[in-house]
């Protein structure tokens, strides 16, 4: 799996299958580097985590199982990640501990969302760095299993359909890829029994197919969005932003500039939002716009010209070998302007 991983076994402590409890310091094999606890405990939640405590890690279903039942208090968050965190997953993670007594991180490099020509086998896999911002930001545990203990029998012969939701925006220019996604975050939900999981705004379609599943389905899960974190020129955090050269790099703040050039005309209606935003695109030869649209929130149709109210602002383009997407929520008409989220759903 990833870079860093450790022998097999509930790696807190040494522990074995049956996880112990006690969170307390100590300087058993298979754990992160020092970090302090970060976070901070919030509103409701226990402060009794001791500085410098490490989350658990489960490799397994066992331990999983093991380590969850540890958590004798039902409120548990997850934030469920591929690796590569960085600060947006973080703040998923501390804007989750605000609320919830535990929070469990998944890090799983799913293959069903990855397709054909797709970077699987360059995304970038960095377990201790992964671990390090984990036991930092205040993680109970770390849920990191190989794909044979996701998909035990190998590629799924069942899958979740994202439906048509699934098939624009994102998933017209990757087939298949929310099928992936939904399968798998499903898979997740009932895995580590939690009450509520936290989303990026960033992944808008994502955020909208895994409330829409939660919904249709009928799964007791929450789902929180959060909204997007940004550098400090406008670029979303993302681990594909890896991938960018100096250059592409400059090009890519384009991408920001653009929705929050949009923005900026939301009292004037779509038809001005959309031309701001594509004046800013055209001017940068280094990106490939695949789209750029103004959708509603929940159906992902674009808004016609007499439409008020919220809607999303979405961008996706390649940069050099790297594709990226933003997005914006906004709203149109009078008051007109950039939203952080959209509220619960």
């Amino acid at each position: 799996m990833s870079e860093g991983r450790a022998e097999p076994g509930a790696e807190r402590g040494g522990a074995g299958e049956g996880v112990s409890a006690d969170r307390s310091e100590d300087t058993s094999e298979g754990r992160a580097g020092p970090g302090p606890e970060g976070g901070g405990a919030g509103e409701g939640v226990s402060a009794d985590r001791s500085e410098d405590t490490r989350p658990v890690i489960a490799r397994t279903r066992e331990e999983l199982r093991a380590a969850r039942a540890a958590l004798d208090d039902g409120d548990v968050a997850v934030v469920m990640t591929m690796g590569a965190l960085h600060d947006g997953h973080a703040t998923l993670i501390r804007t989750a501990r605000i609320t919830h007594a535990h929070v469990i991180v998944t890090i799983f490099l799913n293959p069903l969302q990855f397709g054909p020509g797709e970077d699987l086998s360059r995304y970038p896999r960095t377990f201790d760095a992964d671990l390090a911002i984990c036991t930092e930001a205040g993680v109970d545990l770390v849920f990191a299993p190989a794909p044979d203990v996701i998909y035990p029998d190998g590629d799924p012969g069942v899958r979740i359909c994202a439906g048509p939701l699934g098939d624009v925006l994102e998933g017209q220019s990757r087939p298949g890829h929310f099928d992936g996604v939904l399968t798998v975050v499903a898979k997740l939900l009932h895995l580590t029994r939690c009450t509520s999981a936290y989303f990026g705004q960033k992944d808008a379609q994502q955020l909208l197919l895994v409330r829409r599943m939660c919904r249709d389905l009928d799964i007791p899960v929450r789902v929180v969005a959060v909204p997007t974190v940004r550098e400090p020129d406008g670029l979303a955090l993302s681990s594909r932003n890896a991938y960018l050269t100096a250059s592409d790099r400059e090009a890519a703040r384009c991408l920001s500039v653009a929705l929050r050039a949009g923005a900026a005309a939301a009292t004037e209606g779509p038809s001005a939002i959309r031309r701001a935003a594509r004046a800013v695109l055209v001017r940068e030869p280094l990106v490939l716009v695949d789209y750029l649209v103004l959708v509603h929130p929940e159906t992902l149709a674009d808004v016609p010209e007499w439409h008020r109210g919220q809607a999303l602002l979405a961008v996706a383009g390649k940069v050099g070998t790297t594709r990226l997407i933003d997005n914006l929520p906004v709203l149109v008409g009078p008051g007109g302007r950039a939203l952080e989220i959209f509220p619960d759903v």
